[in-house]
């Protein structure tokens, strides 16, 4: 999977970039308001209770690595890897077991997220398309004919 958004032009350089998804939504201010939202609703709201159960008590350091990773994933600053290495976003989650009921927890708080957030309706359909197809690329718990390809199984 790329390190950035799939809505970026491959052959661009983050110097020549000039409408970035993380420049749309308002650089750092803006993907810090989606980060902070996203986790929010996720300690707030009683339908994502499961979901934050999977999440550190606390939840101040995973907001600031999905704020760092998110940075350069939408096209922004390369926060992350110099902080952590490489995201290998899917070997980072392999201690979680991430199923389809799972991966769907993510993206209703992610969608409610991006419905609350991002004003731009344009720019909120690319940011659902490419949370959808991260978040099942994350999927790694068998489940009856559910597995994408490639999944390496840990229950």
């Amino acid at each position: 999977m790329s390190e950035t958004i799939a809505i970026m032009p491959e052959s661009t350089t983050p110097e020549t970039r000039v409408d970035t998804p993380y420049q749309r939504l308002g650089g750092e201010e803006g993907v810090r308001q989606l980060v902070d939202h996203f986790y929010d609703l996720m300690e707030l709201e009683p339908k994502y209770t499961e979901l934050r159960a999977m999440h550190p008590t606390t939840s101040e350091h995973t907001r600031e690595k999905l704020y760092l990773f998110l940075s350069g994933w939408l096209g922004g600053p390369d926060l992350y890897s110099p902080k952590y290495g490489h995201p290998r976003l899917r070997m980072r989650h392999f201690p979680y077991a991430i199923g389809t009921k799972e991966r769907d927890d993510w993206m209703e708080c992610m969608v409610q997220t991006l419905n609350e957030v991002v004003q731009d309706p344009v720019l909120r359909c690319q940011l659902h398309e490419a949370f959808a197809g991260t978040a099942d690329w994350m999927r790694n718990k068998a489940e009856s004919g559910n597995m994408p390809a490639g999944n390496v199984v840990h229950a």
